[in-house]
């Protein structure tokens, strides 16, 4: 069991990521959580992708994600096969490839992982899911 002074890894979605961005419902309830935030490199994309489809160009919609302070994770090996073999279990919530390689590095780092998809509450993965909205 951890100490209580242990650190705990929050792993951030990108809807909470965009939630933060863009000033929507719940994203303050990460704020605290950005500076030392794992994100996948999947979730980067999606959020760095979002921002341009808005109208960022694009070095400012990294400048963004990079000011965050998150670490950005890259996918490993054996993450892609979780992020894959997490479909049978997830299809029924609509997960997309984004979402398992979010939970995929969370269950990789035993960390909880931080979303907007009230969806993620009937996962059963042997983590902690926190829905911020």
């Amino acid at each position: 069991m951890p100490s209580p002074t242990a650190k705990r890894f929050a792993v951030l979605d990108s809807s909470a990521l965009l939630a933060f961005l863009l000033g929507e419902r719940g994203g303050g309830n990460i704020a605290a959580l950005l500076e030392g935030g794992l994100v996948s490199t999947v979730n980067a994309a999606e959020v760095h992708a979002r921002l341009i489809t808005l109208g960022a160009a694009a070095p400012h919609a990294w400048n963004c994600i990079q000011a965050l302070q998150c670490e950005i994770c890259p996918l490993t090996v054996e993450q892609a096969r979780v992020t894959a073999e997490l479909i049978s279990g997830t299809r029924p919530f609509g997960l997309s490839l984004g979402d398992r390689a979010c939970l995929a590095l969370a269950i990789e780092r035993k960390a909880t992982a931080y979303t907007t998809d009230q969806n993620w509450k009937n996962l059963n993965l042997g983590i902690e899911v926190e829905v911020i909205r």
